[in-house]
């Protein structure tokens, strides 16, 4: 199972610009990160009230069995990544 494209299949439906979805994976030492970018005003939407929908998204990619030797870790950023 890739990660990202589970992120993209959760994330897409509650944004209202799914071209905006930016994800970026990178390693860290502990943890295989990975940094989920929307719309500014699709940030709420993939939060949620109180935290409710980002940590449900949590629960379920760090349920699924990953490829990495790490555990995953998935950051919601509120402004686009410094690279691109």
């Amino acid at each position: 199972m890739d990660i990202a494209s589970l992120i993209r299949a959760i994330v897409t439906p509650l944004v209202t610009h799914p071209e905006a979805i930016e994800i970026v994976r990178h390693e860290t030492q502990d943890y295989m990160a990975f940094d989920l970018t929307v719309a500014p005003d699709d940030v709420g939407r993939v939060i949620g009230k109180q935290g409710r929908v980002a940590q449900a998204i949590r629960t379920i990619v760090y349920a699924v069995k990953s490829p990495y030797a790490k555990r995953v870790r998935l950051n919601i950023l509120d402004a686009p990544h410094p690279n691109h």
